[in-house]
């Protein structure tokens, strides 16, 4: 039998050690960092009390950690279970009863007809990718992770014509950034418009956020593209991160992606790290893939996106 409770910021260090037992178990290494846990645990919007379950086992040990987060103010629902390798006994069910549970709440209190669940699994998981489909998920998208290596130095690329960078220490740039950021990604998959201060407040609470890592491109004068990157990959990998890049729509096809880009490849081996990761939707609107392969970057690593109308 197994104890079912509501988990506490202090309850990190056990979440992490599960979570990356899991990991081990399906791709050979942890995945996440005890800095990533404790991010998700201080979120905001995510309610401790009513949003999170942990399944402590007869020992004392952490079988089961379980979560939902309401995508902003949308009607788009994240949700994880995750059971400890090896532990059976129903206790995935009972967590999925209760994610679900919660999801149906949320679906109440906001007035939705429905809302979407999203769950992202690893591709090599084949038992979870077979039990959410069990329990009525759908295929949504695809999210591969791409990685280039740095030997060395990485030569900063020549600005285009007309572009100049800022990056985001003041508030000026971040605002700017955020209103490109909304406007490039309004058609990806899973997007749900921010206003300002919610997409600051979350960005500020995660610890690997640094400002000097967020790049504005303004073309004569005008905010054009933004590359946001992270130290998410720093602890484990010593990697940087590209979080995110978006250009303005009417201004696609003038290099500013790949400009940026690579400009993020020399600032990260100026950095000394060994490489860069991002993550790319493979049926993104725009033909990123694509772009990130021409820029030199292989994927490592493919996480399917299921989905489900509840």
């Amino acid at each position: 039998m197994h104890t079912i409770s509501r988990p506490r910021v202090e309850d990190a260090a056990s979440i992490h050690e599960l979570v990356a037992a899991y990991d081990t178990s399906v791709i050979g290494a942890p995945d996440s960092t005890f800095d990533d846990i404790a991010d998700d645990l201080v979120e905001p919007g995510f309610d401790l009390g009513r949003d999170g379950w942990l399944a402590h086992g007869p020992d004392g040990r952490l079988d089961g950690w379980a979560w939902v987060f309401r995508n902003g103010p949308s009607d788009l629902i994240d949700v994880e279970v995750i059971v400890r390798p090896g532990v059976t006994g129903g206790l995935a069910d009972e967590l999925w009863r209760a994610a679900l549970g919660r999801a149906a709440e949320i679906r109440a209190e906001h007035g939705y007809d429905a809302v979407t669940l999203h769950i992202g699994v690893y591709r090599v998981d084949q038992d979870k990718q077979a039990g959410v489909k069990e329990l009525g998920f759908e295929p949504g998208t695809s999210f591969h992770r791409m990685r280039i290596d740095h030997d060395g130095p990485v030569e900063p690329p020549p600005a285009p014509p007309g572009v100049v960078l800022y990056t985001g220490e003041s508030e000026e740039v971040r605002r700017a950034a955020h209103q490109v950021h909304q406007e490039g990604f309004a058609e990806h998959f899973g997007f749900v418009r921010v206003t300002y201060d919610q997409w600051y407040e979350r960005r500020q609470a995660m610890s690997v956020t640094d400002w000097s890592q967020l790049t504005l491109a303004r073309l004569d004068g005008r905010p054009a593209a933004v590359l946001i990157g992270s130290n998410q990959f720093v602890p484990d990998e010593n990697c940087g991160y590209v979080a995110t890049l978006a250009v303005l729509p009417e201004l696609r096809g003038r290099g500013l992606g790949r400009f940026l880009l690579r400009h993020a490849f020399a600032a990260d081996a100026a950095r000394g790290r060994r490489g860069t990761i991002l993550h790319v939707d493979s049926n993104n609107t725009t033909p990123a893939l694509g772009l990130y392969e021409s820029a030199g970057m292989r994927p490592v690593m493919a996480i399917d996106v299921w989905r489900r109308r509840l």
